[in-house]
Parts: structure tokens; sequence; C-alpha cells
């Protein structure tokens, strides 16, 4: 067993949640956390992208700058950057090999997380890019010390089983991370951003939301990244820029540099055999709806997702883009992860189905007509699979 089949094999399961486990962990390390500010992110959708912001707003703004991000795409050294650079396979091995010995009870996310925070304090991070795994207070980023902006995106149902089957729950859980004397932002809405707010008031935390301080979470043009929901992490980013950051932090420059920040497999769009193929990880019923705001209209859907997600209800959001559907598996790094039934949903929606990833794309290209779009969502961990495969097929530019 190799240093990531180990990793990997470090599952939730059986093992305690919360951010008791992480700042045992943390605290065997040297309480590295501590020698770094941290901007938690924290939301059901849209912490990537906002993170990805975020790091290039600070970047611009010569600031060093950690990063930490879950899940990967294709290889697990994406989640921990430092000043816009991935960690090396041997800062991996050489971290496994502690955990093997020093902690051999820790959970993956808590293993991840301590890694991060090793190689932040020691490569002289000054503020890291913290993005939570699932919820807030009942996460193990809440481990985290010298947090100085806790960033809540939205929310929506997702993590039922581990968050509460109702808005108004979760968004207490998620807000319920916030810290006295702490600013929390949030574009989160309607009932949930009421939550949010009393929980705010209930800890001590200044909250500022885009209806509070509008001047704050203003556009000066639109971000790269597509689509209308993209505009929305946008706002939080510069917000939590302008905030925080000194003069330097927050001139135009850097917000500049934060708007055109890229995120890969959030409607990236590739051109393949004279077709476009965009590819996007909407795993859940609200990142699906956004999807469908941003693309109307496809002429193929390649949906792949797990059984652990309501793939139903997030095919559901996505049923009017495409009439031609095909139905695939991802495949997530943990062995054995329970995949959705694909013949349920082709009973449901109507569809082709074709268990191998790779091959169900090429499938899916064939019935794309020439000119046409494929689109590709359901999973990160489908997105992942198939990145590579993209990129090796997409079509020459004129300046390749």
């Amino acid at each position: 067993m190799n240093e990531y089949e180990w990793l990997y094999a470090r599952t939730r399961q059986g093992r305690e949640r919360g951010p008791a486990p992480a700042r045992a962990l943390l605290d065997a390390l040297g309480t590295p956390d501590a020698r770094f500010g941290s901007l938690r992110v924290v939301g059901t959708n849209g912490k990537g992208s906002v993170c990805a912001m975020l790091e290039a707003g600070l970047l611009a703004a010569d600031i060093r700058t950690g990063r930490f991000t879950s899940p990967h795409l294709t290889h697990f050294e994406e989640r921990v950057r430092v000043n816009g650079r991935e960690i090396s396979a041997a800062q991996t091995a050489e971290f496994v090999a502690w955990a093997q010995q020093h902690a051999p009870e820790a959970a993956f996310f808590d293993l991840s997380l301590g890694l991060a925070a090793q190689v932040f304090a020691a490569s002289g991070v000054q503020t890291a890019i913290m993005e939570a795994g699932v919820g807030g207070v009942s996460d193990a980023t809440q481990a985290l010390r010298n947090v100085r902006a806790l960033l809540l995106t939205n929310v929506a149902l997702d993590h039922t089983a581990t968050l509460g089957p109702t808005t108004a729950q979760i968004a207490r859980d998620k807000a319920s991370a916030a810290l006295p004397g702490v600013p929390l932002l949030t574009t989160a809405t309607a009932e949930a951003l009421e939550v949010v707010a009393q929980v705010a008031h209930d800890h001590g935390a200044p909250l500022y939301t885009p209806h509070s301080h509008p001047a704050l979470f203003a556009l000066p043009h639109l971000p790269t990244l597509s689509g209308p929901h993209q505009e929305t992490n946008a706002r939080l980013a510069l917000a939590a820029l302008r905030l925080l950051g000194s003069e330097q932090a927050s001139s135009e420059r850097v917000l500049d540099a934060a708007l055109k920040a890229s995120w890969p497999a959030r409607l990236e769009r590739f051109a393949v055999q004279g077709r476009s193929v965009l590819l996007d990880g909407a795993h859940n019923p609200a990142a699906a709806a956004a999807l469908a705001l941003a693309v109307p209209h496809a002429d193929v859907l390649l949906f792949g997702s797990l059984a652990r997600k309501d793939s139903a209800a997030t095919l559901n959001a996505l049923k009017s883009v495409a009439a031609v559907r095909v139905f695939t598996h991802p495949a997530p790094p943990v062995a054995g992860e329970p995949q959705a039934d694909l013949q349920v949903l082709a009973d449901l929606y109507g569809g082709l189905i074709t268990e191998d990833a790779r091959v169900a794309f090429r499938q899916a290209l064939s019935l794309t007509p020439a000119g046409g779009t494929l689109l590709v969502a359901g999973s990160l961990y489908l997105a992942g699979t198939l990145r590579p495969l993209l990129l090796a097929m997409r079509d020459a530019s004129p300046t390749d």
C-alpha cells in the first residue's frame, strides 16, 4: 500500500467527527496553524471558486499565500498550494510517513488539513485560504487558530445526513463557525440569511452582506469564471479582499486579478472534434440549478454521481438542458465508494447507460452534432476522471 492508498483508506467511517480530532493532530504537529492567519471559506456551493479568487487577489498583493481546498480533481497535491504552486509528492510522502507512526487513527480530511498547516507554517505563509470540508462548526477546520474572517458562500440541501435535513439546520451549523469579533461575510439569502444573522449576533461576529454593505460587495466588472453564480462568488471574494486587506490588497489591480482567476471543472470549456464540451462539477440540486441557468441548452448531457448524493434531484434540475442523456460512473479515489444506480436514473429520465466514464464520454461526444455542445456534470470525481482526456483530445488553437 503506497502513501496515497493509505491516506484514502483513512475515511471518516468509525472515526470521530468534528474539530476535536483535528485540533489534537495540529497540536501533535506543534500548532502550525498559529503561525499564519486563516480565511475560512464555508458553504454549500462555490467554496472552491471563492478560494481561487481570494488566492489570485492575495498573490497580486504580494502576500505570501497558502490555499487548502478539496476535493482534488486528478491528484492529491492540488489540495495544498503555496504561492500558487502545488506541494510536491515528496512532501506528501514525508507527512504520511510521520502520520503512519504518530497519527495512524486520524481521518483523511484531518490529515490533509494537518499537512496543509504544517507546510504553510514551514513556508512562511502569511495568509492561508482554508476551505471547509462539510459544515462549519462541525467541520475539522473549526479547529484552526488565528482565523481572520469567515466567508459563507450560500446554504442549500447537501450532506443532510451529517448537517440536518432542513436549510435552517444546515445554515445554523455553517454560521456557528463564527467567532467573537471575527468578521462573517456571506452572500446567503432568504431563510438561510435570517439564521446566519441571528447566529452572528449571538456569537458577537460582525456581519457583512451585499445588502448591509453594498459598496464592499460591488463588482467593477464580471469575473472570468462563467455563470451568474460566479458573479455572486466574486462579490464575496472581493468583499473579503476589501475588508481585510491593506490599501495595496484592495487596489484595483488586486481586485482585477481576483476577477480573472480560473478554477478547473467549473463550466470549463473545451473544443473537441469540432464540438464544445462544458465540464462542470455540479453535484447537488442547488449547484445543478445554477448550472442550468448558466447553460440553458446543450445537445447531450453526460451525467455521473455517487450514491451518497441526491442524484435524482440533481439530475432533475438538469433535465431541461439536454434531451439526450448518457449515464455513467465517476471514479472516486476511495475504492468501493457506492455509486448511483444508473438504471434508476435512466428509468426516471431516459438515456443510455455506459458504466466506464471514458467510454461514456466518447459515446456522448459521438451523439453530439458537429458544432454542438456536450455538458458533463454530476460529480467532481467524474470531472477529474475526464479532464485529462479532454486536455489530450482538445482541438489545437491557432496559438498552439
